[in-house]
């Protein structure tokens, strides 16, 4: 009763392909994929945002940082 062998996981894998077919399963994949790279650029989104400055709602005015050459 230890761990199953290849032959097992073989079956299996042809049984699942067998029940849900080729399609269906590239779709589960496909949108797996989507969900994990969507709540990666939400994890780097809500990291962006705190490191960036605010926007100014103003179009006309420029945000900008002024540095002073006596320090340099």
């Amino acid at each position: 009763m230890g761990s199953f062998s290849i032959w097992h996981w073989l079956i299996v894998l042809v049984v699942i392909v067998l029940v849900f077919g080729t399609k269906k399963l590239g779709n589960v994949g496909s949108d797996l994929g989507k969900a994990v790279k969507g709540f990666k650029d939400g994890v780097k989104g809500d990291e962006d945002k705190t490191d960036a400055p605010q926007q100014v709602a103003d179009k006309g005015t420029i945000d900008v940082e002024a540095k002073d050459k006596s320090k340099l």
